[in-house]
């Protein structure tokens, strides 16, 4: 891997003299060649709108790292303005431009099951719940408020994902409002796809909130209230245990994407943009690890 970008410090002399600011030296701890790979896809990005050479404020090599910086440390987009001597609205949009472009290179549910196939030929189907800030968007028949999880007691959105035999990540779905199930954002996004591709070459396994995902889709078999745990089936018992074991490592994909990239764990962006956020994330990841 190549070394680390150095983050740098700009533009100290517009800032207001009331503000007593300390530069210091920083690390972002990503490779070069991922930096290049970033401000390519914006520069084509640029090249596509027609975008003319020298008007823009930063150059695609630092808004990458800008966008790397937001992705990876969290920081503050008022920060990220002030060390590159641009407006704090112009670093939104330039976050903003990002994440669209980003999220338009990640993987296909097609190109994800055909990965799958040539890596075991097993994915793991499960959902993630992002923290968002409070947004209140009622359902007309219902009155609830449909980005508010009862599960989690917060406003969340959920994001289906499929996840290869070792626990990488492979695809992320558009995210669904936080009080939507978990079969029901499926059934919207990957179950009509995913139920025809699994057969002899791809198994796909869940866990028991996709009860009644249909053929093909492989769930913990559930014991009725009615029998005790001593007379549930021996082989009903081992079915479950192989499956969860098996689905355990899956589980972690998502918990490489927001353990690399910090601002999963918390967005305070429209919820209805978890979804780009989590698939600019995806494709960072990948990148990354062609990188390596």
């Amino acid at each position: 891997m190549e070394p680390p970008v150095e983050g740098e410090v700009s533009n100290l002399a517009a800032l207001p003299e009331r503000l007593h600011v300390v530069p210091y030296r920083a690390i972002l701890d990503v490779s070069e060649h991922l930096v290049r790979r970033v401000a390519r896809l914006l520069r084509q990005e640029r090249q596509r709108r027609g975008t003319r050479r020298d008007t823009r404020a930063l150059s695609c090599r630092r808004q990458a790292i800008l966008v790397l910086r937001w992705f990876r440390e969290r920081a503050d987009a008022a920060a990220l303005a002030r060390d590159n001597g641009i407006g704090r609205a112009t670093a939104y949009r330039y976050i903003d431009e990002a994440i669209t472009v980003l999220a338009a290179h990640a993987p296909s549910l097609e190109q994800a099951l055909r990965r799958a196939r040539e890596n075991g030929g097993r994915v793991v189907l499960d959902g993630k719940l992002f923290s968002a800030d409070r947004c209140r968007q009622r359902d007309p028949v219902t009155g609830n408020d449909v980005w508010y999880s009862g599960r989690k007691r917060r406003h969340c959105g959920n994001v289906q994902f499929l996840a290869d035999a070792t626990g990488e990540p492979l695809w992320v779905s558009p995210v669904e409002p936080g009080s939507v199930a978990d079969i029901t954002a499926a059934r919207r996004h990957v179950l009509p796809q995913l139920r025809p591709a699994t057969g002899d070459d791809l198994v796909a396994l869940a866990d028991a909130g996709y009860d009644g995902a249909g053929a093909g889709i492989h769930v913990p078999i559930k014991r009725p209230h009615a029998v005790p745990e001593a007379c549930f089936s021996l082989d009903n018992q081992a079915y479950n245990l192989l499956l969860r074991g098996m689905r355990g490592i899956g589980e972690r994909a998502m918990a490489v994407l927001i353990g690399r990239w910090r601002v999963l764990r918390h967005t305070t962006k429209s919820p209805s943009r978890i979804g780009d956020i989590v698939q600019a994330a995806l494709t960072l990841t990948i990148l990354e690890r062609e990188t390596c």
